[in-house]
């Protein structure tokens, strides 16, 4: 029998194609109707969270949440974020252009561009979710003013889906302009000051329609995590934030190198200042609003109602700032600048108080620095553990050390020579008055 039609090869080749064809047809209406049931899976969750959502119109009239509370363990308030509540409404007319185009270049840089949301954020929000990341940010200015105005601080996708429905009705019911002002009035920029005019008091002692470059720069890197960037809490973190809102502004063609540069010498150089008497024992309050912040969020924290109970004992911590404002003023012939304190529970770890410098408002001394919780040399802390094993070994309080000019070879700098705090030595002494006076050399010295 002879076969007149296509040769073997051509016709397997053929039915290859038909075959690729006919998968390629299958995933098509598969595709087509995956994208139909998202559609309408869409349209449900739409219909489903806009059941009871709160008018867009409650914008123009914000009211603040509850205030967060932090007490010490027997109920004294020490803290509390809206106890002297600091919020002036102003146009937008009446701030800086350039602090506008800070606050769009880091938060929202197609802010007149999108319709309210942002899809490269919703994408990003998805692969968090597949890759097991949680819910992430990537929120517009929008949703951001509808988050701290409307809804709460909860992180989760249903929350997320009355976010998006709720700035897709704000962007149609208010201009541009109009959501950008309001934001500036409702975002919080730390501690009490809610809103822009208030934060530029606060931080500067001026209006906001007096704010430079460098100035606007800074606030407008505060909302992101306020407790974090904050100039008072001790660290140096608001100059990071400020140097990426700036690059950012360089980016999107706001600002030039050189401008930019200049605005940031001006805030690593800026002497903030600030004397809130309203709040106590601050460098605990403000470690303790950090970690809240941490785990429930900047929202939660600045306007959650959050009522937050403590370790710290209030009248032990009084009495830990007077010792160490005594104990520095006792020791400022040997250039002691600062001290810090903390005292805990040595069975459970509790803090019962934390004094984190002489003065926490002295910030031209680092006051707003904890010292407490920064990284040190052990230095005295060291001297119980080392007299506590030397009495395991058989050493009694009454035991004899000699306190005199030793040196001591090492592999790295060959000779360690320690001295006394105040540079005399006296000869033999006993453990316990060695202890008591926290000399160095017989420290060294102990087995």
């Amino acid at each position: 029998m002879v076969d007149y039609g296509l040769p073997f090869g051509k016709r397997r080749r053929s039915r290859l194609r038909s075959s690729k064809i006919l998968i390629y047809s299958k995933l098509s209406r598969y595709a087509l109707v995956g994208l139909i049931g998202g559609i309408i899976l869409m349209f449900v969750l739409f219909l489903w969270y806009s059941r009871d959502l709160p008018e867009p119109g409650k914008l123009a009239n914000a009211q603040l949440g509850n205030s967060t509370r932090i007490y010490d363990r027997k109920g004294i308030l020490l803290y509390s974020v809206y106890q002297e509540q600091n919020r002036i409404y102003v146009k937008l007319s009446d701030t800086p252009k350039v602090l506008q185009q800070a606050t769009i270049a880091i938060e929202d840089k197609d802010f007149y561009e999108n319709q309210g949301f942002s899809i490269m954020g919703y994408i990003r929000v998805a692969k968090d979710v597949v890759l097991l990341r949680g819910l992430s940010g990537g929120s517009t200015i929008t949703q951001q003013l509808v988050k701290n105005v409307l809804l709460t601080s909860e992180r989760s996708l249903p929350r997320k889906i009355k976010e998006l429905i709720l700035a897709i009705q704000v962007d149609r019911v208010y201009s541009k302009d109009e959501i950008l002002e309001m934001y500036l009035n409702d975002v919080p920029y730390g501690g009490t000051a809610i809103g822009v005019e208030a934060a530029s008091e606060t931080y500067f002692g001026k209006k906001a329609k007096e704010l430079d470059l460098a100035e606007s720069a800074f606030l407008a890197g505060l909302p992101q995590s306020p407790s974090v960037y904050s100039p008072f809490s001790g660290n140096k973190y608001y100059e990071v934030r400020t140097e990426a809102v700036l690059k950012q502004m360089v980016e999107e063609k706001y600002i030039t190198k050189e401008q930019s540069k200049k605005a940031l010498d001006k805030i690593k150089n800026y002497k903030f200042s600030q004397r809130d008497t309203s709040i106590k024992a601050p460098h605990f309050v403000i470690y303790v609003k950090q970690l809240a912040a941490e785990k429930f969020g900047e929202a939660a924290v600045d306007g959650g109602g959050l009522q937050i109970y403590t370790t710290l004992d209030y009248e032990i911590q009084k009495d830990a700032e007077k010792i160490v404002k005594d104990e520095l003023e006792k020791l400022k012939g040997y250039r002691v600048g600062n001290g810090s304190a903390i005292v805990a529970d040595p069975k459970t770890g509790e803090i019962l108080a934390m004094v984190g410098s002489k003065d926490y408002f002295d910030v031209d001394n680092d006051g707003n620095f904890n010292t407490a919780l920064s990284r040190r040399q052990p230095g005295s802390s060291l001297k119980p553990v080392i007299y506590a094993t030397a009495l395991e070994k058989g050493y009694t309080a009454a035991s004899f050390i000699m306190d005199v000019k030793t040196d001591f070879p090492t592999e790295t700098t060959g000779t360690y020579t320690p001295v006394n705090y105040d540079g005399k030595f006296r000869g033999p002494i006993q453990l316990r008055f060695a202890l008591g006076n926290s000399l160095n050399i017989p420290a060294v010295k102990t087995p």
